[in-house]
């Protein structure tokens, strides 16, 4: 896709307007390269000046330290801030919640300040400047959505209103489950349940998720995290209903429908 690293653009003598903070999840799992692929290409549709650290990119840290490993953490995140701050970045824009919450809340105390915004934020920015425009009609004219909170961007963060600006700019049905926003349920991830088996109990978190989406008869669950994505495509999948149902991140559901 011809995407810039800030290596190359140094070497130039340019500095980007953005840099796109990928992530682990947008760099290597399969599913999640899908979102990444499809917010670069709006990033180059609304003609954003922004790269990437490319193989210079290491994990930020945050699944560490919520296992508890702090001074894997630490060391982690004291080489990134080195990087970034050798770059001179200013400006952040990340696809996952989980970066993007440890690098705009927990970075600073280390000595890395930067302005952090999260792909639904630029999105909704986007749309009302009107440097990208949804096209009338479309593929999801008519079809109910139901969105699932992240919980590092809705309750750590306060984000609700921009994903949800996104996406009543098509010609869709936007539902709400009954446990939304502030009062959104965890899809699971954020307690790392990605990463290991479950505790003992009599259902699993995102079955749970997965059942308060069902409720709203909502044809595509919409998400703006890569663990809330894998999350919830699991549970739709042990309820043997992908056929009819489709998880997909904001960016994915925006990317073809631009004019």
């Amino acid at each position: 896709m011809q995407v810039k690293t800030m290596a190359e653009m140094a070497a130039n003598g340019e500095a980007p307007e953005v840099l796109f903070w990928v992530g682990c999840a947008g760099s290597f799992d399969a599913r999640a390269q899908k979102i990444t692929k499809a917010f670069v290409e709006i990033l180059n549709k609304a003609k954003i000046n922004f790269a990437i650290l490319g193989k210079e990119e290491m994990c930020n840290g945050d699944p560490a330290r919520r296992a508890g490993n702090e001074f894997l953490f630490q060391m982690m995140a004291y080489n990134n801030i080195q990087l970034l701050n050798a770059y001179n970045i200013k400006k952040i824009v990340t696809a996952c919640p989980h970066c993007f919450n440890i690098l705009k809340n927990e970075y600073p105390e280390l000595g890395g300040n930067y302005e952090v915004i999260h792909h639904t934020t630029l999105l909704q920015q986007l749309i009302d400047e009107g440097k990208i425009k949804i096209k009338e009609g479309g593929n999801f004219k008519g079809k109910k959505i139901t969105y699932h909170d992240s919980c590092y961007l809705g309750r750590s963060n306060n984000i609700y209103e921009a994903p949800r600006k996104v996406l009543e700019a098509l010609d869709a049905e936007l539902v709400e489950m009954k446990r939304c926003k502030s009062n959104g349920l965890c899809c699971g991830a954020g307690g790392s349940q990605m990463f290991k088996e479950d505790e003992p109990g009599n259902k699993r978190i995102n079955i749970e998720r997965t059942d308060d989406a069902l409720e709203t008869n909502a044809k595509i669950v919409a998400s703006a995290c890569p663990y809330c994505n894998t999350m919830l495509t699991d549970g739709v999948k042990l309820k043997e209903k992908e056929t009819d149902i489709k998880v997909l991140d904001i960016a994915e559901i925006i990317v073809n429908e631009l004019e």
